[in-house]
């Protein structure tokens, strides 16, 4: 197409070029007759003026020769032309219509493999609803305590030990003595010491004491009404200890949190059922329904 095309343009340029030399030479050999035409009085040379009539005739006559030559030869090059670019455009036509068909069928095919997976994706998800719809809470937590389950009760809280025998008696003041076969004991010994003062452990029999109450209380509570006390059925009162029997951690800054067997002391009974209790030094608010009294 390219060489065809430059080809034609050269012809073209050729065939006007003798176009004009075709015109102009017609045109001289009617300008060379008519002058002879035109004038009267005999020619001082008549020979010469049909000399140059028959010259401008000849060219006149070559030009045109060469004119239709490179017209021909044109028409040659312009069908060549063409023939070979209704070729070339047939070509890229047809290219153009197997790019077309191949891109549509491509196209096509991705979108019935596309359709293929979600029918299947539809299908899978289905069996996924029918799996769920067996799915329940209690049985699966149940499943869980079962398999996981460390046993049906708390471990034994750790009580408190004396480190002394259980025959130690205290007088008004205070001070310790053990029984009968320790002042024999000690009359026996080389040296005869003074009793001491033991203040730490009736400290810790009454701390010993203040758990089993509090023990007994929780377990009191949890079998008269499953450990739940309204806060209008409480009587609180004003500096009675109260031992939680749920555990609750704290949430704001001004509330204080406690652990189930805590033993608290009442310090403010609010009515909206908030009391304020006071254990170890720290006071804070906590639920009234949250406690038992001792």
């Amino acid at each position: 197409m390219d060489k065809l095309q430059k080809k034609k343009v050269s012809c073209f340029k050729k065939t006007m070029e003798s176009k004009k030399i075709y015109e102009a030479r017609c045109k001289e050999a009617e300008e060379a007759e008519h002058g002879a035409e035109k004038t009267n009085a005999p020619p001082k040379n008549p020979e010469k003026v049909r000399h140059r009539i028959k010259h401008s005739r000849l060219a006149a006559s070559e030009a045109e020769k060469v004119y239709l030559s490179n017209t021909d030869q044109l028409e040659t090059v312009r069908r060549d032309w063409e023939e070979t670019h209704k070729s070339t455009c047939e070509v890229f036509q047809q290219m153009e219509g197997d790019r077309i068909s191949m891109l549509r069928c491509a196209l096509w095919d991705h979108c019935n493999h596309f359709s293929m997976q979600c029918v299947k994706d539809d299908e899978l998800y289905e069996e996924v609803r029918k799996l769920l719809e067996q799915c329940d809470i209690t049985t699966d937590n149940n499943c869980f305590i079962a398999m996981k389950g460390t046993g049906t009760k708390p471990p034994d809280p750790v009580v408190f030990e004396s480190y002394f025998p259980t025959g130690m008696i205290s007088n008004s003041n205070g001070e310790a003595h053990f029984g009968h076969q320790a002042e024999e004991s000690a009359r026996d010994s080389p040296v005869n010491e003074p009793c001491r003062s033991f203040s730490e452990p009736m400290l810790s029999n009454v701390e010993a004491e203040s758990f089993r109450l509090s023990q007994s209380a929780l377990a009191e509570s949890e079998t008269s009404d499953g450990g739940y006390t309204p806060p209008g059925r409480q009587a609180a009162a004003i500096g009675q200890f109260y031992v939680v029997v749920y555990e609750y951690k704290a949430q704001e800054e001004d509330e204080m949190s406690i652990s189930r067997g805590d033993v608290v002391q009442l310090l403010v009974q609010g009515e909206d059922g908030w009391w304020t209790v006071e254990r170890h030094g720290v006071s804070g608010l906590v639920p009234g329904n949250y406690l038992s009294k001792i």
